[in-house]
């Protein structure tokens, strides 16, 4: 990708003024370290009766599984991190994974909200499997023991924690997570702590340190830590003068002294495109919150820079507890979104629709143990959200189970491309909001190739269709659904959706 990200227009100042970059240098003081010698990926015969006191922290072994760190952010797109492009956002602990591992440049998700895609990346189902549509529901007992970290847990012997935002009803108990600061619904980023206002973020990572600290070597472990950040506050609105991004006060005034680019799409004239029922939608109520006016526009862009900034920053504390406590040269990373995010591309906020803006997000799969040829390698093989918990149990040495519709990207991780490696993926929005929400989200679906986009809003009537040739429009720009010479790519468009809707049931 270029260094440029062509998603954004450029504006031609100086990302960062020098009290910026002290003020970050300063956020950032426990920075990596880089670790010494990089073991080779090696086929694992461990089992959790198999270990003993000789394989304590600190100390190599071959045949010893490698400790899971899994980061997912919240409504986080793929273009915001320096390593997919963007030249502003500071993000130097998530780059350098990405420097040391692996980034997958076509990485999208099966269901673009919050609830269903975290359903998705436990249990590697596709929402049409799993059925988790509403916000108010848990897993069933059977589907939760089916999970990645269940699974860890019980066949593999793994410690498990979670920190942040469990997205799916009520954190499980110690059935799944030995260490639990889970939490429900949306939380908050603010609040008293010691006299002191503290930021959910930093608090996460505390706690991140905490139970790395507390694993004593004796068997692997598993954290998964999921980040409220870079999501908006829900109650903000413009009535109450809100502000929809709260960031950590250390770095309240990071960015602010340049203009951080909108996307291309963030116009008018975009927006006016749009039939009637997709005006009057939820993406558009919510663009009136965040970017109803060009001031508006940069303090909701420059909040959601800094929340992401903030997450790097835990990051950085993460990696320097794995050095601290000799955890590091055999404790995998993997950094992931949820969903995207419209930072007023085409006239609206939030997410929901198949667009890249809203699909696309970032995937760094960071093994020490890799070759020194796959340092740093990048893919454009396609990578989804139901791969995330199939690849973890892989990396565990743990059979993955038939009923998960993801694939492992290991494979991947190790430079090869599976003959049947997916050329296609097939994108699902059925949530309906409760009626008591008064906001309408429309049903749609699609399907993503190399070079096509084909988005079908299947409640709509007359239906509507969109169709972007990426090669020649990658910021999809012109809707070809209309256009006659695309009447047969139309034509084959509607009948593989037919095909792959059943496909995924």
């Amino acid at each position: 990708m270029k260094k440029n990200s062509d998603h954004f227009q450029r504006q031609s100042k100086s990302p960062f003024t020098r009290r910026q970059f002290l003020k970050d240098t300063v956020l950032s003081t426990l920075a990596f370290t880089t670790p010494g010698l990089l073991l080779a990926r090696s086929q694992k015969s461990w089992q959790p009766t198999n270990i003993n006191s000789a394989t304590m922290q600190g100390q190599k072994s071959s045949t010893r599984p490698p400790n899971i760190i899994f980061l997912l952010t919240d409504d986080q797109r793929w273009d915001t991190l320096g390593c997919y492009g963007n030249n502003i956002i500071h993000t130097p602990h998530i780059d350098s994974l990405a420097k040391r591992g692996i980034t997958f440049d076509r990485a999208f998700v099966t269901s673009s909200i919050c609830a269903p895609n975290r359903s998705c990346i436990l249990t590697g189902q596709y929402a049409a499997r799993h059925k988790m549509w509403k916000f108010d529901r848990e897993l069933t007992p059977n589907q939760l023991a089916a999970t990645y970290p269940a699974l860890l847990k019980s066949t593999a012997g793994y410690r498990t924690g979670l920190i942040g935002k469990y997205g799916v009803g009520k954190p499980p108990g110690k059935d799944v997570f030995d260490f639990n600061k889970g939490f429900s619904g949306q939380g908050k980023f603010l609040f008293e702590k010691n006299g002191k206002q503290v930021h959910l973020t930093s608090v996460m990572a505390d706690q991140a340190e905490e139970f790395i600290v507390s694993s004593d070597g004796s068997q692997p472990f598993h954290l998964s830590i999921s980040f409220k950040a870079p999501h908006v506050q829900d109650n903000a609105s413009v009535k109450s003068n809100q502000f929809p991004y709260d960031p950590d006060p250390a770095i309240a005034d990071l960015y602010e002294d340049i203009e951080i680019p909108v996307p291309a799409t963030a116009t008018q004239d975009y927006f006016d495109r749009w039939p009637a029922f997709i005006k009057n939608s939820e993406a558009r109520s919510r663009w009136a919150v965040r970017y109803f006016s060009p001031e508006r526009t940069q303090e909701s862009l420059k909040g959601y820079y800094r929340l992401i900034s903030g997450v790097d920053a835990a990051v950085g504390r993460i990696v320097a507890a794995l050095e601290k406590h000799g955890f590091a040269d055999n404790t995998i990373i993997i950094f992931s979104s949820d969903n995207g995010q419209y930072l007023g591309d085409y006239g609206f906020a939030g997410k929901w629709y198949p667009h890249e803006a809203s699909i696309r997000v970032p995937l760094i799969v960071y093994d020490p143990r890799l070759s020194k040829d796959r340092r740093g390698a990048r893919t454009n093989d396609f990578a989804l959200s139901i791969d995330i918990g199939p690849t973890i149990l892989d990396l565990a040495g743990v059979d993955v189970p038939d009923v998960m519709q993801g694939q492992s990207l290991v494979p991947l991780i190790q430079g090869q491309i599976p003959h049947d490696w997916r050329q296609e993926v097939y994108y699902e929005h059925h949530f309906v909001p409760d009626p008591a929400w008064h906001m309408s989200i429309p049903r749609n679906e699609g399907i993503r190739t190399a070079r096509w986009k084909y988005i079908q809003y299947i409640d709509s009537d007359p239906l509507f269709e969109e169709l972007y040739d990426l090669d020649s429009d990658p910021l999809e720009k012109q809707n070809l659904a209309t256009d006659p010479e695309q009447t047969n790519q139309i034509r084959k468009f509607r009948e593989k959706l037919l095909i792959m809707r059943k496909s995924v049931e």
